[in-house]
């Protein structure tokens, strides 16, 4: 059986040896486009977190039986394609979770606590030279008793409203999907949400229902000195419009997801003025070094029960 792993820089140092025992094993770290078909014809099972596989492809693979996505979504597979071409499609689900309820907490801090400054004002000397022996020029407030609302209550997002409990927040959410239900945290329409809530995290996947969920219009409804997390989807909030609204109002962004992916250099998003309310990390949330472990285990073990 020949396996094709074709972007394998995304596992990092991740040990993929579990592949070698299921089979003949070609390793890529990155595909292009127009390398994918070469790379795919005579393979068996084909490995992707991000190639994107169409039907062309899958057409032209006459022996593909199996394609592995290393990740939750399946976006980049055509899915019906693949049915009527009778290849089975298999993803991996909750490998990242405690990885993305970290991750949503580090930028929270982060950004609440102004800890950009707060480091630089330190290491640059500034606070070397101070009269007093701190500095509270930067003003941060608690979680506890403030409101906290999550958009896309699934494993994630329910993980990070008990934490956010623990801190003596009040949890409330919005359902993406309009059919959950939870009787541990209130349901709320979007735009009490986005009006009340001093802590805003999106963990909801990209499909029709958030797509552009949150616009301009609508995020400059959120409070003075909110904050406001994006750990779903980048495709969900408007760029341009986070960064009209970083240089217009004392909103806090962070962003761990964007609409393309890498973030392109002309991006509104780079340009911004008060660079000090937006905090950007390249789509890590998922890249524990456990998540990555479970993910590569959990691919290896799709394709032992698949085939």
């Amino acid at each position: 059986m020949k396996i094709v792993l074709l972007d394998t820089l995304t596992f990092g140092e991740t040990d993929l040896s579990c592949f070698d025992a299921l089979g003949s094993v070609e390793n890529y770290k990155t595909t292009a486009p127009e390398q994918i078909q070469k790379r795919i014809t005579d393979a068996d099972v084909i490995v992707t977190n991000k190639v994107v596989i169409t039907r062309e492809y899958m057409k032209a693979a006459k022996k593909l039986k199996l394609i592995c996505v290393a990740a939750t979504g399946t976006n980049n597979v055509d899915l019906k394609a693949a049915k009527e071409l009778g290849i089975t499609v298999k993803n991996v689900a909750g490998y990242s979770t405690n990885s993305v309820i970290q991750h949503t907490f580090s930028m929270l801090f982060y950004s609440l606590g102004h800890s950009r400054y707060y480091d630089e004002v330190v290491k640059n000397g500034n606070y070397s030279k101070s009269k007093i022996f701190t500095d509270v020029s930067q003003p941060f407030f608690e979680i506890k008793g403030k409101k906290w609302g999550i958009i896309g209550l699934g494993a994630i997002g329910r993980g990070v409203a008990n934490i956010a409990k623990c801190f003596g927040s009040a949890v409330c959410y919005y359902s993406t999907s309009g059919v959950n239900r939870n009787e541990d945290f209130q349901r709320v329409n979007l735009d009490e949400l986005l009006k009340t809530c001093d802590i805003i995290s999106i963990h909801a996947p990209l499909n029709d229902k958030t797509a552009n969920l949150l616009d301009y219009e609508q995020l400059l409804t959120c409070k003075e000195g909110a904050v406001v997390l994006n750990l779903g989807r980048g495709g969900i909030i408007n760029e341009a419009g986070v960064a009209k609204l970083v240089d217009g109002k004392n909103i806090f962004f962070g962003l761990d997801v964007f609409e393309k992916e890498p973030l392109p250099l002309e991006s509104p998003l780079l340009h911004v003025t008060h660079k000090e309310r937006l905090y950007m990390t390249p789509h890590i949330a998922w890249t524990s070094v456990e998540a990555r472990r479970k993910l590569i285990k959990n691919v290896c073990e799709n394709i032992k029960n698949s085939l």
